[in-house]
């Protein structure tokens, strides 16, 4: 029986060349944690196929512009996972502030009065280098409600209001996943939790979506019903006007 071929190994300078990258650049990111080191091997240290495949994926992620922190996340964690949480529908065009601002066509002013808000936030927080088309997207909707009248007073009360109480909410739901805070679970109960939540993270998370859009719009039907008539009874009578 032939035996198993060993894994080919380089030393830095061949990794480089293999990567299209500098040694400088290859140290850096040993430095930042985002490659592990080699294996010693006499003075030197050596680098097999492994470290080839982790520095074509961080270039992969550099590309689209995710910043340092959030590749040390995917490399290091679970990779899958986290990048169905942090793909956007925006991320294929890449703005600076600038030009994030002229493309929207608000006033720089509502904009900063957004960032204040804490609705625009620097893409370093999310893990990104450059906005995106979603933060575009949002820009010119607010620019839209400042067209028809609103002011910019009502809206950046409105973009706190939602920045505070979905930082709040995702806070905990984010605690839930994390560590099980919310939740009194028997013993095993929170493993096989995770251990099913992670197998399943595309329905998961678009399942959740659609939980907050359904939660979204039927709490506003019913406050504003409630607030326009608060003595409202909704029945199963036809006669009723608002029959179940």
């Amino acid at each position: 029986m032939t035996e198993p071929q060993a894994e080919q190994t380089m030393r830095i300078d061949d990794l480089a060349r293999e990567s299209g990258l500098t040694v400088d650049t290859i140290r850096y990111y040993q430095r930042e944690g985002l490659l592990p080191p080699g294996e010693r091997e006499g003075r030197h240290r050596v680098y097999g196929p492994d470290h080839l495949r982790r520095l074509a994926r961080i270039k992969d992620l550099q590309a689209r512009r995710f910043s340092i922190a959030a590749i040390r996340a995917f490399v290091s964690g679970d990779s899958a996972r986290l990048e169905r949480v942090f793909a956007d529908e925006g991320e294929g065009v890449q703005y600076g502030y600038p030009e994030l601002i002229e493309r929207s066509g608000i006033d720089p002013e509502f904009a900063t009065a957004l960032q204040e808000a804490g609705v625009l936030r620097d893409p370093q927080t999310f893990g990104r280098v450059t906005y995106d088309g979603d933060d575009l997207e949002m820009l010119r909707a607010m620019a839209e409600l400042r067209q028809v009248g609103i002011s910019v007073k009502v809206l950046t009360a409105l973009a706190r209001i939602y920045a505070e109480g979905v930082e709040a909410i995702q806070s905990q739901v984010v605690d839930m996943f994390t560590d099980g805070r919310g939740i009194e679970w028997e013993p095993g109960e929170f493993d096989a939790f995770r251990a099913a939540a992670s197998g399943q993270g595309d329905t998961m998370l678009e399942s959740m979506r659609r939980l907050v859009d359904y939660t979204h719009h039927r709490t506003i039907q019913r406050l504003t019903l409630d607030r326009v008539d608060p003595g409202v009874v909704v029945t199963d009578d036809p006669t009723s006007e608002f029959p179940i």
